[in-house]
Formats: C-alpha cells, structure tokens, sequence
C-alpha cells in the first residue's frame, strides 16, 4: 500500500495549539500565522474512514490553492503560502459561525427537504413545479450552521444569523456579496472545463484588522458538487441521473455496503485495491476541475517532508 498522511504531530516554533478536524489539521502559530495541512484522511456520514487515500491531500490543498488564486481579485483570502503540496500558509482570523451555502441547482439536501414538501430552505422561499436537479431561477443562499451537539451542520435563515447576533447585519451583506462573486466566478471556471458548479460552500473569517478574508477551501469536490455540462439538458429531460463530479461515489460505494453512519452499522472493509481507485478518481476530478495535469509529490517520508518544509518557510519568514 502506498505511503499515506494520516495524522500528524508536529511541533513548530512559536506554537500556540494543534487543532485536528475531519481532513485537515490547523496548527496556530504566534504573529497570527495558521499553518493548514491536508491530510489523505477520508471522510463520508461524519465519519474518518479506516485508510488514507494517496495523494488525497495533496489534490484538496492544490485545488483550494489554484481556486484562491483565481478569485483573489474578487475576495481577499487568508492565503500567503504553499510551501509544500499539502500544506497551506496564511493569516489566522476569527471565523464566522456560518457557513454561506450557495445553490444554482435543486440538488442533494436542497431535493431531500424539497422531496419532503418543504418549500423554504434557510427562510429562502423556493418556487413549486421543481424536479431533482433542475436550475433555479437565480442561484440562492441557504446558509448553515454547526449544532450545539455533534458535527450535523443546521439550516439557518438570513434573519435568525442577524437577530441571534451570530453576525452582525453590516457583515452578513458583505459576506453575501462576496459569496455571489465567488459562485459567479466558480461557475465561469466550471464552465470553461465542461462543468456545471452546482452547488459549494464559502467559510470566512476576520482579520486583526477587521478585514473580512475567505478562508478554508475552495471550489473542492469535498465541499463542492459539479455536474458534466455535456448532456445534463437530455438527462433531465429523461429524468435520468445526473453525471456527477464529487466524493458521492465514495458515499454510494458505503451505502451498497450497509454504511450511512447510523448506529450499530460498520465500516466495510477497505482494501488496498479500493484506495487506490479511490486515489485514481480524486486524480480525474484534480485534472478536471482544474484543467491541469495531476504531478504526483514523492510520498516517500511523506510527514518528514512536510514537516522540513513547514519548518524552511518559517524560518526563512523569520529572516
């Protein structure tokens, strides 16, 4: 089996605390530096699966990479390095307690609540005679945030984010702006490479200064989903399945094997063959989505060569 990051222990000069999410894992350094490392953890039902997928880290981070660049003249983001193809550098901020969902298609949890017969998502009022997959009339924000208890994120309506105070009326418009402009620009991308942007999602943060920067990831097939352009027309007029771009052949692989997260179910085995399909097609959507040949990093000493990395840039930042 190939080498794979799983986890990390690092140690870095000046650091204040390690924070390890579902993927990726934060370390917070003095001067408002957050180094952030993609792991190949791999992760469906809000549940880490057993093994690490090769090079899947390395295609989130370049991806994330490549997308904060395209939009960086439309919002500012919180990037400033990528000294290493897992690994991203930048300012630390206060993230906002939402997470701005922005929908062009009626697709995923937006048709299950639809399914059901719920005409407003997040307070957004949606228009009857819709079908799974079908575009909107414009593209609309259904914003979500994280419940008290576990990690299900929870719709949220644009009036109860400013009446709880989660964030203030002057920012929320701002963040709304911003998330128009990068789904605008998302979509312009997508399309260029045959692809339709269906729907993402943005996170954001404050600076020191009180700028308001986008952070996390971008426009990834972990927090994005992307249809093929090429005969999406014919296949809703046959009402046939979407082709989709997205981790959701991971997910559909779990279910045929008796896993949705659901207590008292377990995980199906994963075998070396598995992640390496797995691996191939996380591949297919890096050189899909960014219209650019894969180049594999070395994984030979995979944790040391990142930690040496980290460690050049700091010190040579310092200098």
């Amino acid at each position: 089996m190939t080498n794979t990051l799983t986890q990390t222990q690092f140690n870095f000069p000046n650091q204040k605390r390690h924070y390890k999410g579902k993927v990726r894992e934060v370390y917070f350094l003095e001067n408002d530096l957050l180094v952030m490392i993609a792991t190949d953890r791999l992760s469906a039902f809000d549940v880490i699966l057993p093994k690490g997928i090769p090079y899947k880290g390395q295609i989130l981070n370049q991806i994330a990479t490549k997308m904060m660049q395209e939009t960086a003249d439309i919002v500012p983001n919180w990037l400033e390095a990528t000294p290493d193809p897992n690994v991203a550098i930048g300012k630390s901020c206060e993230p906002f307690k939402v997470e701005m969902v922005i929908r062009g298609y009626l697709a995923g949890h937006a048709a299950r609540e639809y399914k059901a017969g719920n005409r407003i998502l997040s307070g957004v009022a949606l228009p009857e005679g819709l079908r799974e997959n079908d575009k909107l009339p414009e593209p609309i924000i259904t914003p979500a945030t994280k419940a008290e208890q576990g990690d299900h994120d929870e719709d949220i309506s644009r009036e109860e984010i400013i009446q709880k105070g989660i964030v203030s009326d002057e920012d929320y418009l701002q963040l709304e702006k911003y998330t128009y402009a990068l789904f605008q620009r998302g979509s312009e991308i997508a399309a260029s490479r045959g692809l339709i942007l269906v729907d993402t999602k943005y996170e954001f943060g404050k600076t020191k200064s009180g700028e308001i920067v986008l952070i996390d990831e971008i426009h990834t097939p972990d927090s994005s989903r992307y249809f093929y352009a090429d005969g999406y027309e014919e296949r809703q007029k046959n009402n046939q399945k979407q082709k989709q771009l997205s981790k959701e052949f991971v997910r559909e692989w779990l279910i045929e094997n008796n896993f949705q997260g659901k207590p008292g179910q377990k995980l199906p085995e994963m075998s070396d063959a598995f992640c390496e399909l797995v691996s191939k097609r996380y591949i297919e959507l890096y050189e899909k989505i960014t219209g650019e040949k894969f180049i594999k990093a070395s994984l030979e000493n995979l944790a040391e060569r990142i930690e040496k990395n980290i460690k050049q840039y700091l010190s040579n930042k310092k200098n």
